[in-house]
């Protein structure tokens, strides 16, 4: 058994097969980011609550950590190139709709359809990255990522706060409808991988269910659980009684089914299971942090839209200079260990000082804050998936890859869904706290003051730059107390990551992309047998049968038995 020598793709025919990959992620990141400094006034416009903010965001979260692994495992069975362009046609068609939403549920709804397609599009992506280029060289392609990411992180909340303050909310919806159909045309034309392997399918259907079920009840839990109901009641009991349940059951499934979702035996694997945990850690800095620093900005320092976009600048600086400089790096010498745990200590740093913030803290001290804490999802977000793809086995690829992505996720969401909790929580206690401060100082309004009452009362989320000077600092101080709290949540959970990062197995990064790993494997196997037939028509040619018998092999006899043994 033979096999074709593996064949390196050069460097021009890599970057024609990155071109539509790179515009695919662009398209995902724009229409997430062109968002986030407009949901405050997306969800007051709708009339939503800081529940339903929160949802809006987690939504999209939910299922995107949900459908990663589901993705990655298709990966392992179906053509990657058709399934990445079904995720991008899932994505945009699902953010385009959610612009003509009427009210925070069906935007949730949408929202939610549209995290299908983002799982798509994080999974394959990383997937597709390793058949083509290998995790030693992976860094040389990092500049023309860290490129597509600054258009998208800077570009987007910018161009998204301009669109609502110039135009209206909705249209931050219909924004990545172009670079879509262009990026399905380059894909189509630029994007040549070898299809898979035909192998007999198997989807665990029972798995994806359970997973779902598992994930979402303790998300409704987490959001509702001190508002709608007791922390310690029925409710409580029902649900977290149910994601046990469901969570047995999946790994019951997981371990009966041909095809498993999540295949357990990834977590025999050191590198693997201490990526995973440090992966939850910075899902929470990236998401939670992101989310919630748009609306300190907007609720605590009375700015606009498009002001926050300027301001959260720092942060989005620190994750790509980080990002991009630490990938050549880890090129140009092999090592990845020490650029890790420098990222999770200055993510334990920035996430510290995050959840120190005030509503007059000064803005330089902020920026500092948000670079650090950039800075080091920028040094560990990327380089966990490659290690872990430095060590998966070709033909688990994709589950290992997309598992990662997973986790991290599913990190993001329930750290978003917490941190939302403890916004709500805390902005009601502050409110109770101070409603006769704030009576006072609604009082001496005059006529304008009943106005500003109704709005406060009323639940949903207030334009805090609209309100009269008075209030606004007092509401803008409540904001930031109960921002900061939520902050606090990602302290302990960095350090965890800090110590996983610590214990990971230094191994080398291999200069061998998953196809070429994979033609290996065969050969060394095609070897292995071609040895094993040389070995067995020597052994007949010995024993004297006619070629193609199976040998006889003496065993010492038995209870008087003398017999010859086929074998």
């Amino acid at each position: 058994m033979t096999t074709d020598s593996p064949t390196r793709m050069t460097h021009r025919q890599v970057l024609e097969a990155l071109t539509g990959l790179l515009l695919g992620m662009f398209v995902s990141m724009i229409a997430a980011t062109v968002v986030s400094t407009s949901m405050p006034v997306i969800v007051h416009d709708l009339g939503g609550d800081q529940a339903a903010y929160t949802w809006v965001i987690t939504a999209t979260l939910l299922t995107t950590a949900i459908s990663t692994p589901i993705w990655g495992k298709l990966a392992d069975l179906f053509n990657r190139k058709l399934l990445i362009q079904i995720a991008l046609v899932l994505f945009v068609v699902a953010t385009a709709a959610a612009g003509f939403a009427q009210d925070t549920n069906t935007l949730i709804a949408f929202r939610a359809v549209q995290g299908l397609g983002a799982g798509g599009l994080a999974a394959l992506s990383q997937v597709i990255m390793a058949d083509i280029i290998s995790p030693r060289e992976r860094g040389r392609y990092m500049g023309l990522f860290g490129a597509v990411m600054a258009v998208a992180t800077v570009g987007g909340p910018l161009l998204g706060g301009w669109i609502t303050d110039a135009i209206n909310w909705r249209w931050n919806f219909f924004v990545a409808l172009p670079f879509a159909i262009a990026a399905l045309i380059l894909l189509q034309k630029t994007l040549h991988i070898s299809p898979q392997k035909a192998r007999k399918v198997s989807i665990d259907y029972a798995g994806i269910v359970l997973l779902s079920t598992a994930v979402s009840l303790l998300l409704i839990w987490i959001t509702n659980a001190g508002s709608s109901f007791d922390w310690w009641g029925i409710e409580t009991v029902l649900m977290l009684g149910g994601v046990l349940v469901a969570t047995v059951a999946f790994i019951v499934v997981e371990v009966k089914v041909t095809e498993p979702l999540i295949p357990l035996s990834l977590f025999r694997s050191r590198t693997f299971t201490l990526s995973v945990i440090a992966s939850i850690s910075i899902g929470i800095a990236m998401f939670g942090t992101s989310v919630y620093l748009a609306q300190y900005m907007q609720l605590s320092r009375g700015a606009s839209p498009t002001e926050a976009g300027l301001m959260t600048l720092p942060m989005m600086a620190g994750l790509l200079l980080s990002s991009i400089f630490i990938g050549q790096l880890v090129t140009r010498y092999g090592r990845w260990k020490g650029y890790l745990i420098l990222g999770a200590v200055l993510l334990i740093a920035g996430s510290t000082m995050l959840s120190t913030l005030h509503y007059d803290t000064d803005f330089v001290l902020v920026s500092i804050y948000m670079f650090l804490t950039g800075a080091g999802v920028g040094m560990t977000m990327q380089n966990l998936v490659l290690i872990v793809q430095n060590v998966a086995k070709p033909s688990e690829m994709g589950v290992a890859s997309s598992g990662v992505t997973f986790f991290r996720s599913l990190g993001g969401t329930i750290g978003v869904s917490v941190m939302g909790a403890v916004v709500a929580n805390t902005i009601t206690g502050l409110f109770a706290e101070g409603k006769e401060q704030l009576a006072k100082t609604i009082a001496g309004l005059g006529e304008k003051g009943a106005a500003v009452a109704e709005e406060l009362a009323s639940g949903t989320l207030p334009e805090v730059r609209l309100l009269p000077e008075p209030v606004r600092v007092i509401v803008e101080d409540f904001y930031a107390q109960a921002i900061s709290h939520a902050f606090l949540i990602g302290v302990p959970i960095a350090v965890l990551s800090l110590i996983a990062i610590l214990f990971l197995p230094n191994a080398p990064l291999t200069t061998m992309t998953t196809v070429e790993r994979a033609q290996a494997d065969a050969a060394a196997t095609a070897t292995v047998e071609d040895a094993a037939d040389v070995a067995l028509a020597d052994a007949t040619a010995l024993s004297g049968a006619p070629t193609g018998s199976a040998p006889t092999v003496r065993r010492p006899a038995a209870d008087g038995e003398g017999d010859d043994v086929r074998r």
